[in-house]
Parts: structure tokens; sequence; C-alpha cells
């Protein structure tokens, strides 16, 4: 899934003179007091955090608290989804007019009705809502499907993704992914169905007015047999 990615960081944690004996604690405390928010700085949501690092050498700061601050190297998982990028993930609820999705299971993201493709028609099955395709009849959206859609939007503040079902490769994961596996094993064997003709063709053509591959190997099969014939 696009929108995850790693990023490096060199960080200030600032400690109370109080908690000198126990620097680690208070410096975890507000490293996880970054996750599952939106941090400017970093440019994305971050999801978790490797502490590589602290340098023990600390800098004590005036003032009349004076804390003192210590230098960390810290690995961070960031959730940035921007516009055009691919998003996985779990449908939680289908109506007439939307999708509703969670998105690594703590960002909601909606999809409209006008931003879902024609293919797809909204019925109701055994008494709940679901999206089906009129042009494949097993490629169906119902509570429960992970679906992967198209990015339009991104609401920073209420970690909110609006999307989209428009493309043609979007849709049921678990469909997508059996029928592009399919698609691509029949390209592969034509494909392979291709290269003996065409090869042999550009063997006997490479050479003009000389023997081609294929007529140097028919011509030795030949000989051989005339050599049989003569000896016996």
């Amino acid at each position: 899934m696009e929108g995850l990615k790693v990023s490096k960081a060199n960080l200030t944690a600032y400690i109370h003179p109080s908690k000198t004996n126990q620097v680690s604690q208070p410096i975890l405390r507000q490293l996880s007091s970054l996750l599952f928010k939106f941090s400017e700085i970093f440019h994305g949501v971050v999801l978790a955090y490797d502490l590589n690092s602290l340098h023990t050498c600390a800098k004590i700061l005036p003032g009349v608290h004076p804390y003192f601050g210590v230098k960390l190297k810290v690995n961070l998982l960031l959730f940035s989804p921007k516009p055009n990028m691919l998003l996985e993930g779990k449908v939680v609820k289908v109506t007439q007019e939307s999708i509703h999705v969670v998105v690594l299971g703590f960002s909601s993201a909606i999809i409209t009705e006008k931003d879902i493709r024609e293919e797809f028609v909204c019925k109701t099955k055994r008494g709940q809502e679901v999206y089906a395709s009129r042009s494949h009849k097993q490629h169906v959206i119902k509570v429960g499907t992970m679906i992967r859609f198209l990015v339009k939007s991104f609401d920073e503040e209420i970690l909110h993704v609006y999307g989209s079902l428009v493309p043609d490769h979007t849709g049921s994961i678990y469909w997508l992914d059996k029928n592009l596996e399919a698609d691509s094993h029949v390209y592969r064997s034509k494909k392979k169905r291709r290269i003996v003709p065409e090869r042999i063709m550009l063997e006997q053509d490479a050479v003009d007015g000389e023997l081609s591959t294929l007529d140097i190997v028919q011509k030795s099969k030949k000989s051989k047999k005339q050599k049989h014939q003569e000896e016996s």
C-alpha cells in the first residue's frame, strides 16, 4: 500500500532534572505522545517509532526550572496519503450513497456515489447493501471486504480520507489480485507461443546469401544420415 514511509529523525527531548535517574521513561512518554497524530514537521501521521540512540551528553537549559536536552536518533513510520495514491482498507458500512472504510485500523475514509464507477450498482442482498459489478458477477464490495481505492484528498485534522473507485484498478483486493494474476499468466503464455516462430524467422533472415542457423542444423542432420547409409 502507498502512503507509508519511514523517516529518520534527529530529535531533542527536554527532561526535568528530577528525572535524571530515569531518562528513558520521560523520553518514551514524549515519543508516545506523537503517535496517531498528524505532524507538520514530519508531514504525516506518526504510526510507530524505533529509538536508535540517545546522546548521553545532555545540555542544561538556563531558567527557573533548568531542563536538560537529550539528543535522539529515531526511525518514524509515517502515514502520509497524497492525491492519486492507492490505499487499502476494510469496508465497515455500505449505503446507497457511499462506502465507508477504515484504513490501518484508525483512519476513516469515505467514497461517495459520484466517485464509484458506473460498473458497480448498489443492491440489497440478505438484508444488507452491497455494490456488485455489472461486468464481473464475482466482484462484490460489502461490509468486511478489503478494498483498494484512490486518494482524492486527506483531512489532516480529523485524519479522514476522501477516496475514489473510478479507476479500473480499484475495488475488491481479493478480486483484483486474483484476476491480475490470471491475466498475467495468459499474457505470459501468449508471449511464449509468439517467441518461437519469431526467433526462427529472425535466424533465417539474419544472414543474406548465406546459410542460416536453421539451415545449418538441417544440413548437419542430413549429413549424418548420408554417412550412416554409406557405412551400411
